[in-house]
This record gives C-alpha cells, sequence and structure tokens, in this order.
C-alpha cells in the first residue's frame, strides 16, 4: 500500500537547521509532485512547501523563503527538506504530501490535490 514516512525532526535551538526526510514505499515518486506542511499547536495545517514532478518549479511559503530548500531523489523514492535558521515560529508537526497532478508546476494551496500523506514529524525550535 502507499506510505510515506517522515523523519529528522526534533528539538532545535533558534539558528539551527534540520533534515527532514520523506520515504515514500508502495508507489514510484517518478511523475509525483512532493510537498511538505506543517500544523503549529492551535492552528490550521498550512504549505510550506511543493516541488513539481519534473523537479523544474518550487513554491515556498514567504516564510520561509531563503530558509528551507526543497529537494528530491527519485532513485531512492526520498524527498528532503532543509531547514535552516530555524525560527520558533516554526514549531510544528510537519508533514510530506504527494499528488500526481502537478507535472510541471504545483501548489500547495488545496489539500485535496494531494493524495498522500504522511504521519508527521514534530519540529520544535525552542532556547
Amino acid at each position: 500500500q502507499s506510505r510515506l514516512v517522515e523523519s529528522g525532526g526534533g528539538l532545535v535551538q533558534p539558528g539551527e537547521s534540520l533534515r527532514l526526510s520523506c520515504t515514500v514505499s508502495g508507489f514510484s515518486l517518478n511523475g509525483q509532485a512532493i510537498a511538505w506542511f506543517r500544523q503549529a499547536p492551535g492552528k490550521k495545517r498550512e504549505g510550506v512547501v511543493c516541488i513539481s514532478a519534473n523537479g523544474g518549479n518550487t513554491n515556498y511559503a514567504d516564510a520561509v523563503k531563503g530558509r528551507f530548500t526543497i529537494s528530491r531523489d527519485n532513485a531512492n523514492n526520498r524527498a528532503y527538506l532543509q531547514m535552516n535558521n530555524l525560527r520558533p515560529e516554526d514549531t510544528a508537526v510537519y508533514y510530506c504530501a504527494a499528488s500526481s497532478s502537478m507535472p510541471i508546476r504545483c501548489g500547495y494551496y488545496y489539500e485535496t490535490d494531494w493524495h498522500s500523506w504522511g504521519q508527521g514529524t514534530q519540529v520544535t525550535v525552542s532556547s
């Protein structure tokens, strides 16, 4: 069955970095767009970044531009989120998701576009 598993979360201090991984099983990442979402305590889940299936288009939320980088490794069926210069407001559960409907351009505005989701990994930024 289709499955996405996030890993790499943890507790860090402001200014530090984390690298999240999303491991996909049950289907190939080829032809799939990938997105990272996050949900902070008491807030709605929000899109953070996505990358199109062909890897040629990325779309970052303003809050993370210049600090976060999404990447993908189709050969190993994995995607990554490199998070630098973390801030307390980045504290959230981070989810990866896959979509088969975004071959060239991607967007994370409609969660219904994303057919498979991971269970999430906690990121806490605190001094």
